[in-house]
């Protein structure tokens, strides 16, 4: 099952996660045909945006960008509080086959947006600090919550998962040297183990630590056609210029491109979208 699931550390004040994706993941990739590399971004990208918009609280959407200067323009993912996952990536048409990280995302940075039911989203932009998609995310989660995070994120054609580890503010007075010693645990750790059950992964990885495990939270892939908004965002554009577009090709096409949806409308769109003026 697609899901994610918190567990604790109660002797020791540190918290963590596990996120396994399968056919949420393998949809989102569908009719995609990313190269390998990017595919890999993409999906490391979707495990760690799972695991942060897990402690969502409250109705919202949490979107993350990754905007490079690179062969990779954007990488987006967006999950809601019901763990609705959806995400997309923009980049070159000539990749080649092992790049680095800088060259694939160049001088770059990381957008939080976060919409809430509650006033105007709320934005963080920061610089890419790192090699990896990992690194980037344990720089970003240290500075915006002021406790060291850990990460392990993978990422194939069938499976995207992670781990994340957090240190809470009591952890060095339960036990000074516990963080460290979990740090070192999941080090230990192969991406591939990601795939075994949870409650597996941790006795393995951790055999001598008292962990509380939490329910599972299912994760899916939601992505669907949304012609309303569409319509909305048409109209923004006004009558003149819808009619000057379909003056020239007959037609409105409009392409989303993170749900792969496209939309195509008729002269019959100014009555639609203007009848009331």
């Amino acid at each position: 099952m697609d899901s994610v699931r918190r567990f604790l550390f109660e002797a020791l004040d540190i918290r963590g996660a596990v996120v396994t994706l399968g056919n949420a993941w393998h949809e989102m990739q569908a009719g995609r045909n990313d190269p390998p590399c990017i595919n890999a971004l993409l999906g490391e990208m979707a495990a760690i945006t799972v695991l942060i918009a897990g402690n969502l609280k409250a109705p919202g959407r949490l979107t993350f960008q990754l905007q490079g200067h690179g062969l990779v323009s954007m990488l987006l993912v967006d999950c809601d509080e019901q763990l609705r996952l959806r995400g997309t990536a923009r980049y070159t048409d000539a990749v080649p086959p092992s790049p680095t990280f800088q060259e694939l995302l160049g001088d770059g940075q990381l957008m939080l947006t976060l919409h809430t039911n509650t006033g105007d989203p709320y934005q963080s932009i920061v610089p890419l600090v790192g090699d990896s998609v990992t690194a980037v995310f344990e720089h970003y989660l240290a500075q915006s919550e002021q406790q060291p995070a850990k990460l392990l994120l993978t990422a194939s054609d069938d499976f995207a998962g992670g781990l994340f580890l957090q240190k809470l503010p009591d952890a060095d007075v339960k036990d000074p040297d516990g963080w460290n010693r979990i740090g070192h645990l999941a080090a230990t750790l192969k991406p591939s183990e990601l795939r075994q059950p949870v409650a597996n992964l941790l006795m393995q990885v951790f055999p001598e630590e008292e962990v509380r495990l939490f329910d599972p939270r299912p994760v899916r892939y939601h992505c669907p056609r949304d012609e309303e908004k569409v319509l909305s965002m048409l109209k923004q554009l006004g009558r003149e210029e819808i009619e000057a577009t379909l003056a020239e090709t007959g037609e409105v096409a409009v392409e989303d491109d993170i749900c792969r949806q496209q939309y195509r409308f008729g002269p019959e769109l100014i009555q639609r979208l203007f009848s009331a003026d």
